[in-house]
């Protein structure tokens, strides 16, 4: 009788138990003694992880067991073996790595298992194909300490090597825990906790995955609580009151997260916030399992599968003994004890036996009590627990038993719940992928999970709302149910994933038009031209520029411009097929992939489709606007191989349209590239021009048509370059405008002018006069033209020897900055000149607003002047304006006597062009004003 209820017990046990009972009962009460003060090593700073014992010390668990513990953390993971063997601390926290520290001869004990699985795990940055652990070959990565392996390392190594990665395959490098690094790129994986850097990770929208050692089977225990055999020899009744008092404390804090968040941040820590707590407590619930495992539970078997796992690393002799390692609850002193009150045993026997029944009957009560006790606790726990938890019949799928959490995230009752299957709350297209995973766990296939799996899965409400939850699938030994069950615990992470789908949606849409933007554009070129080099067909690309966007834009407002682009928007994806790409690149910028062309006249026809539904009004609320597009196509693979060239070809065929005189389109084709590669290299010369005294001032005279005398002057660049000779201004000012260098130019025209101006004033007339072209980007420069008012007082000039000549075009923008420098011009007394006029918007409206002093008639009119013709009629009409108007009239293009004639009789003050002279460098020019001044 006595061994069938302490079967695991030997006799002298069992006497001894008879005896302490016998006299127990008759020995009076002793006061009760002072409290022992002891030392918790954690093995990390103040964070859940460690909740149980926080509980356990703050709801007075220890403080019944007569125990004042003192919890301490640290940064440094063997900190707590280390302190625990040099007395430092009785009790620690520890890895699994504590059964390599017993094999090696340290007396450290294990006294109950507080993570049934452990947290550590290998993350990587997301890539976008198939997730591979084995990509990490030949790259960096953290993974513990370099110097200590006893951490993280052992676990993930045996991880890898059983995935067929070496540790000599990989770069590693020290690990600083910092998950920066990983997200920054500074390494390509990293060893982490699963309830920690993953909340980080999804904090800051970085895509991650996450490779768990228990995919291959190796299934480490978490934090272990231990402390080492003196402990246990010296103090038995104290490590047995702490490790009841501290296991009591873990059912506590599991139980009631929040509570135990708010106590970390206001007792312990504040390094992490209360949303990271929360996470981390809700992550540990599948690692310590608290409703399915009793808190403290050690499997004798999953100690041999850790020692069998450090054996094929070469860390352990296979098959080690790891005798008292783990900690016998039932063990005492030794029966040395029981030798010397054998004696008193004897003599109690008959007494002893006398109560045998008395004390089964009891024990058995107890043990029924306890049972009791125990369903009770556990119905509290699956009750209350903040997951939702379900029983469920495997083959069936019928819902056995489930929580109020899982019905509160179904969304349906208990009785509508027994009356389903999961298949039928799930959302169809989940199904087949859990039903295969169910599938291989009951049918335990090679490679199958042998205890169960996770996914995320969607459950439809009877609303037809979806839920998204994170679901663990445990495989169950329901004893006498007759058939296999598996519990489904349930996360629901339905923000978590609304706002990984916002991050997605953001990260590779345009906000405004809610087209791709160039992250997505990349990716489905790429795709197209995989699937082109698959199939044979042509991809197309047309890179598509809104024409004269700009000044809707500047006219009516970024409000309106943007309902343009969104109009623009849905014109352009009207023309094409649902299966093609449309595309906003930035600015009024779009793209468009034509995938799958047999029939490379369908691009044309598109094209031209596009180019007629950009050039219809658009209505911006009480105005209308008209903008027109230009649009450059290239061909993969014909034109270019690769994403870049193909995207770069199609930019110069644009801007091939746009010079060719915009609303058009232009193929892509070899000339185009050399042009811009020409273009890059004469860039790239002129940005030392000015410095290598490449560039030249020439003039050309200015006539008074009256009086025929050289007054005035244009100065005019050039460039003589060092290999090309002589280039044209119309090939390198655009490209000066363009890299910016026109205003560097700009004041090398305006100083060699100015000392030029200094010579002729004194020298040949003293009102001389010279004009000096101005570009827009040199206009509306930042600081005006304070610089060129002090150079020309440095020269002792007067405002009035400089005239400014402008375009029409920069008039159109009556923004401050331009009424500013013209109002600067004027109080410098600096003339200026209207460039060009009658070719531009030509609006008498800014001649009146606007301090402007010459106007300057186009050569497209002098060239064909002739009595009674359109051109002499607009002449004379420009004429007379200008002199009501109280301005002077300069004649551009002049080559023959008859059109100086026609010109001065019209009142014409003055006449320039080839009739007079070319352009000439500046030491000719002065030697023909030397010339014409001798001669008068």
């Amino acid at each position: 009788m006595l061994r069938r209820r302490f079967p695991s017990l030997p006799l002298l046990a069992v006497l001894r138990r008879l005896l302490c009972c016998a006299l127990l009962g008759a020995l009076p009460a002793w006061p009760a003694a002072a409290q022992e003060k002891i030392v918790l090593q954690l093995k990390h700073f103040h964070q859940f992880q460690f909740a149980g014992y926080y509980a356990a010390l703050e709801k007075g668990f220890y403080r019944e067991a007569g125990l004042d513990v003192r919890i301490v953390e640290s940064s440094d993971g063997n900190e707590p073996e280390r302190s625990v063997l040099a007395g430092k601390a009785q009790y620690g926290v520890g890895s699994s790595s504590l059964l390599l520290a017993r094999l090696a001869g340290k007396p450290l004990v294990v006294l109950g298992v507080v993570f049934q699985h452990s947290p550590y795990a290998l993350a990587t940055a997301q890539s976008g194909s198939t997730p591979d652990l084995r990509a990490i070959a030949g790259k960096r990565v953290m993974i513990g300490s370099l110097t200590d392996e006893l951490t993280q390392a052992d676990e993930i190594m045996a991880y890898l090597k059983k995935e067929g990665i070496e540790p000599s395959a990989l770069q590693r490098v020290e690990h600083t825990y910092n998950p920066d690094d990983l997200v920054k790129g500074k390494v390509d994986a990293q060893s982490i906790f699963v309830t920690n850097e993953p909340d980080y990770f999804d904090r800051i929208g970085f895509p991650y995955e996450i490779y768990s050692p228990r995919n291959a089977g190796i299934d480490f225990y978490g934090d272990n609580l231990f402390t080492s055999e003196q402990e246990i020899e010296a103090h038995p009744e104290r490590v047995k009151a702490f490790r009841a008092a501290s296991m009591r404390g873990w059912q506590y804090a599991m139980s009631h997260h929040e509570e135990m968040a708010d106590l970390i941040l206001n007792k312990y820590s504040r390094r992490n916030d209360r949303q990271h707590l929360l996470y981390e407590a809700r992550a540990m619930v599948a690692l310590v399992q608290p409703v399915l495992v009793e808190i403290g539970y050690m499997n004798p078997d999953r100690w041999q599968h850790i020692a069998d796992v450090y054996a094929e690393l070469g860390m352990l002799p296979k098959g080690a003994s790891f005798d008292g390692f783990l900690y016998n609850m039932e063990s005492g002193p030794s029966l040395a004890w029981l030798y010397r009150v054998l004696g008193a045993a004897a003599i109690l026997l008959a007494l002893g036996a006398g109560v045998h029944f008395s004390l089964l009957t009891r024990e058995r009560s107890r043990a029924d009590e306890a049972i009791r006790k125990g369903e009770a606790r556990f119905r509290t726990m699956f009750e209350a627990a903040p997951m939702g938890i379900a029983l469920i019949d495997t083959l069936s799928g019928q819902f056995r038993d489930v929580n109020p959490r899982f019905l509160d995230i179904a969304g349906r009752g208990a009785d509508e719940m027994k009356a389903r299957g999961w298949r039928d709350i799930s959302h169809p297209d989940d199904v087949a992928a859990e039903q295969e995973q169910v599938d291989r766990m009951v049918a335990q296939q090679p490679g199958a999970p042998q205890h169960g799996f996770k996914l995320a899965k969607r459950l439809l409400r009877p609303d037809g709302g979806v839920v998204w939850v994170d679901a663990s699938i445990t495989a169950i030994d329901a004893a006498g149910a007759g058939q296999p069950h598996h519990l489904c615990m349930i996360e629901d992470i339905t923000e978590k994933k609304q706002s990984e789908a916002l991050i997605w949606q953001q990260a590779n849409f345009d906000a405004l038009t809610q087209l791709p933007n160039r992250r997505m554009f990349h990716n489905r070129l790429e795709q197209a031209i995989v699937k082109s080099r698959r199939d044979g067909n042509r991809v197309a690309i047309l890179f598509i520029d809104l024409d004269h966007f700009k000044e809707v834009n500047d006219t009516l407002g970024h409000h309106q411009g943007d309902i343009l682009l969104i109009d623009a928007a849905r014109r352009i994806g009207g023309c094409v097929r649902e299966s093609d790409t449309v595309a906003r690149l930035g600015g009024d910028e779009f793209t468009v992939i034509l995938g799958e062309l047999a029939d490379i006249g369908r691009v044309e026809t598109i094209a031209q489709n596009i180019i007629d539904a950009l050039r219809a009004p658009f209505a911006l609320g009480q105005e209308q606007a008209f903008v027109s597009a230009s649009i450059g196509i290239t061909l993969y693979p014909d034109d270019a191989g690769s994403v870049d060239d193909l995207l770069k070809h199609a930019d110069q065929a644009m801007y091939a349209a746009k010079d060719a005189g915009r609303n058009r389109f232009s193929y892509f084709t070899p000339a185009l590239q050399v042009a811009a590669l020409n273009r890059m290299r004469l860039t790239n010369d002129l940005r030392g021009a000015v410095k290598g005294g490449q560039l030249e001032l020439y003039f050309q005279p200015i006539v008074h048509l009256r009086t025929g005398r050289i007054h005035k002057a244009e100065a005019l660049i050039r460039w003589r370059h060092p290999l090309r000779g002589l280039v044209s201004p119309l090939e390198f000012v655009p490209l000066a405008e363009a890299s910016g260098l026109i205003v560097e130019i700009g004041e090398w025209v305006f100083q060699e002018s100015a000392h030029w101006i200094k010579r002729w004033r004194s020298e040949i007339h003293p009102a001389f006069q010279v004009s000096v072209n101005q570009s827009p980007l040199e206009f509306q420069r930042e600081g005006g033209y304070e610089h060129w008012l002090r150079l020309l007082g440095e020269l002792g000039l007067p405002g009035q020897s400089m005239v400014i000549e402008i375009t029409e075009g920069l008039l159109l923008d009556a923004s401050n900055a331009v009424t500013d420098q013209l109002l600067r011009l004027r109080d410098g007394g600096i003339q200026v000149a209207l460039d060009d006029f009658g070719t531009g918007y030509s609006s008498l409206s800014y001649l009146k607003k606007f301090d402007i002093d010459y106007l300057k008639i186009d050569r497209s009119f002098t060239r064909n002047l002739a009595p009674d013709s359109s051109d002499m009629a607009l002449s004379d009409a420009i004429i007379v304006m200008a002199h009501k108007l109280g301005l002077r009239v300069i004649a551009e293009g002049v080559e023959t006597p008859e059109q100086r004639d026609l010109l001065a009789a019209a009142g014409c003050d003055y006449g320039q062009g080839y009739l007079f002279a070319r352009p000439m460098p500046a030491a000719e020019f002065d030697v023909l004003l030397r010339a014409r001044s001798a001669a008068a």
